[in-house]
């Protein structure tokens, strides 16, 4: 019986294991980078606002890209578009390094650079996305997806800590310039995929292209609910809002506590990683999806209700672990239901609910909590979570019984 990560994808493919080496390293400069401006924002600014004006600057840029991106990612190569917009990310990241070694303190560069980072990411990922089910063989989908969370988490993790350490070390201009050489690797392991041209009729990426998509997602009615799946779950029981207040409330701690409390969650993520030889055996993924959601909602609830550090912790760990496993289906799902012709259009789609849902979901959970209290919000939005997914299983049965595997009502 499998119990550890399933490396299959790794060993099968040489070219899914340069994109994921590739992606894993450049992922763990990213997030450096992003805690870098964040940082060096504030030093500038000395405002918490101007830092939340980051967030803006990235969250526009994304919603309208990826929908565009995704596009793009159906009507060319798919090699040459993630090639292209990962040069233009590189590019940005010397841009980042070179301002901060000659001290211009500008923060309205930075904002222009954020925002243009986010348009290039998304037109990359959905690119990148799309490019997985055309190196491997399907069955292998679930893990490879495990395989893909587990780069992300281990970046999220990382990424700000290492940041951190060097900007105490060094400053700012050598965090960035790690971004740069880690990224490098990013853009040799998509040097060396061979061509992945779209297949199928082609059309021209576009506003009509866009709607395609959109139309398609709606005659499809299991694709759909993993992205109804993930809004539930995200719009309701997203508690990252909440970890300032209950820090104090609930622990009796400072910004530490704050800092521990947003790295459980991918901490939780990456040892599920460890132990998920199993998800490559699951047919049903829309049955999974939805219990991993709900175990990330109960944990959510359950947070609202502890006292102690180390149980609170140990309650995000467990909704990391849970998402974790139902990002990996929800990707799994999307990359087999979809023809290849689509899939571009609906990971750009699938960008813009990953992107705008927990940006709602903090400021549902932020008023929730304002107009009754942290516990009641966290309790409250898990409810609403857990039974709207109990509906959405009932009432649709291709979600209920989808499979990838044979990508059949079975």
């Amino acid at each position: 019986m499998r119990l550890l990560t399933d490396i299959r994808p790794l060993r099968e493919s040489a070219d899914f294991r340069r994109l994921w080496i590739g992606s894993t390293v450049s992922q763990l400069g990213q997030q450096m980078t992003a805690v870098t401006v964040s940082i060096q924002v504030y030093a500038l600014t000395q405002s918490t606002f101007a830092v939340g004006l980051v967030g803006l600057c990235s969250l526009v840029p994304l919603v309208v890209f990826g929908l565009y991106g995704g596009a793009m990612a159906d009507a060319i190569d798919r090699r040459t578009l993630a090639l292209v917009s990962s040069a233009g990310l590189w590019l940005l990241s010397m841009v980042l390094v070179l301002q901060s070694h000659l001290d211009w303190g500008q923060v309205g560069v930075l904002y222009g650079v954020v925002a243009c980072q986010s348009a290039c990411f998304a037109v990359n990922n959905p690119a990148r996305s799309a490019i997985i089910p055309r190196l491997i063989r399907p069955e292998l989908l679930p893990a490879a997806n495990t395989l893909s969370q587990a780069a992300f988490n281990l970046g999220f993790t990382a990424g700000p800590l290492l940041g951190a350490a060097v900007i105490a070390w060094q400053g700012f201009a050598a965090a960035y310039l790690v971004d740069v050489i880690t990224f490098t690797a990013a853009l040799y392991a998509l040097f060396r995929l061979p061509a992945v041209p779209p297949t199928g009729a082609v059309r021209r990426a576009g506003l009509r292209s866009v709607l395609e998509g959109f139309t398609f997602l709606r005659a499809a009615p299991a694709l759909l609910a993993t992205f109804l799946a993930d809004i539930l779950a995200m719009v309701f029981a997203q508690p990252r809002a909440l970890f300032p207040a209950v820090a104090g409330s609930f622990f009796a701690g400072g910004v530490r506590t704050v800092g521990v409390l947003q790295a459980a969650p991918a901490i939780g993520a990456l040892i599920g990683v460890l132990f998920s030889g199993w998800v490559t055996r699951v047919r049903r993924q829309g049955v999974a999806i939805v219990f991993a959601i709900i175990a990330y909602a109960a944990a959510v609830g359950l947070f609202g209700l502890s006292r102690t550090i180390w149980l609170g912790v140990v309650l995000l760990a467990m909704s990391g672990a849970a998402d974790m496993v139902s990002s990996a289906y929800r990707n799994t799902v999307l990359q087999s239901a979809a023809p290849d012709a689509m899939r571009g259009r609906l990971q750009g789609v699938f960008i813009v609910v990953v992107a705008g849902g927990p940006r709602l979901g903090d400021f549902v959970v932020g008023t929730s909590s304002s107009l009754t209290s942290p516990t009641v919000a966290l309790l409250g939005g898990a409810a609403v979570c857990i039974t709207g997914l109990l509906i959405l299983l009932a009432r649709n049965r291709p979600f209920r019984v989808y499979d990838s595997q044979t990508r059949a009502l079975s």
